[in-house]
């Protein structure tokens, strides 16, 4: 067995079974976990996801939203222990693979078209 045949075997046992399906433009709620000291909790991020990158288990997706005036993003790994379960709160029609302009943008500007499905 080679080196590539190893790796590819490791990834595999990472991967997660079930994941949500989503999609660049797609409003979402990341449950994720946070430890703090001996204890842990669950904190959600709201967002609209503006990139998806990678692929297999080092897939990330980075999600965007406005706190107290300021935007803030955030990248997760896809298969990531400490992303509980993402919900799709609505989905969004856009023609771009990366959403990177929704950074110039503030209020009902950085608002994606709601897809009908």
């Amino acid at each position: 067995m080679n080196a590539n045949e190893v790796i590819a075997k490791i990834e595999n046992e990472q991967l997660k079974g079930e994941l949500t399906e989503f999609n660049v433009g797609d409003t979402v709620r990341v449950h994720n976990k946070i430890k703090e000291g001996n204890r842990e909790r669950i904190q959600i991020f709201e967002g609209i996801v503006i990139k998806r990158q990678g692929g297999s288990n080092r897939e990330t997706f980075t999600v965007r939203k406005f706190s107290n005036g300021v935007g803030v993003e955030k990248t997760w790994p896809l298969h990531s222990p400490f992303v509980e379960k993402i919900e799709v709160v609505r989905r969004g029609k856009v023609r771009r693979a990366k959403l990177h302009y929704l950074r110039d943008r503030v209020g009902k500007r950085a608002k994606v078209k709601e897809s009908i499905q």
